[in-house]
């Protein structure tokens, strides 16, 4: 029987090097020169935190890093921005990363699918979703559904069985 799952992952080793590059770029760049502007990354707990001297710069940041996020294919929607802190000479900006699909968005996939009216069945299985059906077309049919609607997240669909 035809299967599939809907998860949200982002690619952590991209993210790392993309990271990396805006780091890299923010050493070389003319307006950061003599400033602590930097990102930070913490895979334990999938939070990247920008540093600079002011709100402006912060926001400087942000934009190259969805630049170098973007070039590498990583989905800039699975990022949630925090409230920036400003203190004297240094504003932070904490960014979390979201990892799977948490049960509220999760319950609004399945009764997505079962409101289309097609004949598959869906399942809740930690962090992500799996569909199931008896057709093929059906299953592509419900692909087609969830990426024209919007859920707060980007999804992918993996492990397609036929």
């Amino acid at each position: 029987m035809p299967s599939f799952d809907i998860v949200s992952e982002v690619n952590l080793h991209e993210l790392s090097n993309a990271v990396d590059q805006t780091n890299r770029e923010l050493s070389t760049r003319f307006d950061f020169k003599g400033s602590k502007a930097l990102v930070e990354y913490s895979p334990e707990t999938l939070i990247l935190t920008l540093h600079a001297e002011t709100e402006f710069q912060i926001n400087q940041i942000t934009t190259i890093l969805y630049q170098k996020l973007a070039k590498r294919s990583v989905d800039i929607g699975s990022l949630s921005a925090g409230e920036p802190e400003i203190q004297n000479r240094r504003a932070r900006l904490p960014m979390t990363i979201q990892q799977g699909i948490d049960k509220e968005i999760a319950k609004k996939l399945v009764k997505t699918i079962k409101d289309s009216k097609l004949k598959v069945q869906s399942a809740i299985q930690g962090d992500q979703v799996r569909v199931t059906g008896k057709k093929r077309d059906d299953l592509q049919q419900i692909m087609t559904l969830l990426r024209e609607k919007d859920f707060g997240l980007p999804l992918q669909f993996s492990n397609f069985r036929d």
